[in-house]
């Protein structure tokens, strides 16, 4: 039973890193009573046993070589920056707890202000979560950035409009294209993650939207995976991208 609850902590912290906040501590502690449960019976422990031995293997070979390179880049799609109507930077996470932007959300941010101030366009757009995603008590995207904003320029800065209620880029990808036809916009630099880069510019395009993909920086890792860590952190991405498509295509709203 030990044994048992041991591999379903292991499976379990591994969860946890790679499902994000989609894997809450309820799932956390299931997937460790499930272990110890599983050692209980010898078909169900063997079979979690050989699970486990693959497993390991996948990550190996994802930890130590440099596997995951070609599909991460794959991934990401890096356009230069034209003349445009507006920039619109996605919708990332938030640090509840400190009531901060997750480094993704504030990379996008300043590369969204970093073409602004280039003159590249006038108008930056910032995200409203929905607010079905994640703790309630999270404060909002669009306010933490609109704040940082001011505090940066508190005169002259860019003009901002906010994307209400958003849950995925597909959200976005329509809010947008109410703006676009309201004012007459006839392109947009998109500004996101870099793995999300790809995706989101083909969302936005099948909307009828006319985009410049122009990626913040990866603040988490080195996308170039050098060590084991950055290797990690590129499979967690990698799942996320890949579930995501999956989703989309059994007719599921793509996540952001």
């Amino acid at each position: 039973m030990l044994q048992g609850a041991a591999l379903g902590c292991a499976l379990a912290t591994l969860a946890a890193f790679l499902g994000e906040v989609r894997m809450p501590a309820p799932l956390v502690l299931l997937l460790i009573i499930a272990g110890a449960v599983a050692a209980w019976f010898p078909l169900t422990w063997r079979v979690m046993q050989v699970g486990c031995v693959l497993l390991a293997g996948v990550l190996a070979l994802c930890l130590l070589t440099p596997v995951l390179r070609a599909p991460l880049r794959a991934l990401i799609l890096a356009e230069s920056p034209v003349p445009a109507d507006a920039i619109v930077v996605l919708g990332g996470g938030v640090q509840c707890g400190t009531r901060t932007q997750a480094p993704g959300s504030a990379a996008r941010l300043m590369r969204g202000l970093e073409l602004w101030r280039a003159g590249y366009a006038k108008v930056v757009t910032v995200s409203e979560p929905s607010g079905l995603i994640g703790p309630a008590d999270c404060p909002r995207l669009s306010a933490l950035q609109r704040d940082q904003i001011t505090a940066l320029y508190p005169r002259g800065g860019p003009e901002v409009l906010t994307l209400l209620r958003v849950t995925t880029t597909r959200d976005e990808a329509a809010r947008v294209r109410r703006l676009a036809e309201a004012r007459s916009w006839e392109r947009v630099l998109l500004v996101t993650s870099p793995s999300h880069s790809r995706r989101a510019a083909g969302l936005f395009r099948s909307y009828g939207l006319n985009v410049a993909s122009v990626p913040a920086s990866e603040p988490l890792f080195d996308t170039t995976l050098p060590l084991p860590s950055d290797r990690l952190y590129a499979l967690r991405v990698l799942l996320y991208e890949g579930l995501s498509r999956v989703k989309a295509r059994l007719g599921g709203t793509p996540e952001r």
